[in-house]
């Protein structure tokens, strides 16, 4: 946890300094990002999502509201995954908890991708500083949206910008 914690607070301080591009902005390139995906821990990457729009969302199984929200991720990925959203959670558990995901993520009804990160590299990648945090990512690549704290599948404004990113035709 402290590590996460230390690697947040140098990307905001490099962020801040005009270190290494500084935090991603709404409205810029969403920033490269690869982890390994829970399921056949094959590596796996936002490049490969080119084209579809992308619902990033940074959990924990330590993080309480976290576990309000996988439900939430998951009626967004029912609705819309047809339409072409890809929701995709990043796990920040310590690579010793990887074996606690599966049924984690199965008692919380979820069935959308799972990427692991245990060394927490989207922390610094996407300047986050707490967990949950959520990006929409455009089928462009661009970030559309980014929140801190859980997401719920009825907020108008979410289902408006997701409606939007996903009208726009696949490049």
């Amino acid at each position: 946890m402290r590590r996460r914690c230390v690697a947040a607070l140098a990307a905001l301080f490099l962020g801040a300094c005009g270190g290494v591009g500084g935090p991603p902005g709404v409205g810029k390139r969403a920033p490269e990002y690869a982890a390994v995906a829970l399921e056949g821990r094959a590596p796996v990457s936002l490049r490969e999502l080119r084209g579809r729009a992308v619902l990033l969302n940074v959990w924990a199984t330590w993080c309480h509201p976290c576990r309000q929200e996988i439900p939430e991720l998951q009626k967004l990925h029912a609705a819309m995954a047809s339409r072409g959203l890809v929701v995709v959670g990043v796990s920040i558990d310590d690579a010793g908890a990887a074996g606690e995901i599966p049924a984690f993520l199965r008692r919380y009804g979820a069935t959308y991708p799972v990427w692991l990160d245990a060394g927490g590299s989207v922390a610094s990648t996407f300047a986050t500083v707490g967990v949950p945090t959520t990006f929409l990512i455009g089928r462009d690549g661009t970030l559309l949206w980014k929140h801190v704290g859980p997401v719920r599948a009825d907020d108008a404004a979410l289902v408006g910008l997701l409606d939007r990113a996903l009208g726009a035709p696949a490049s």
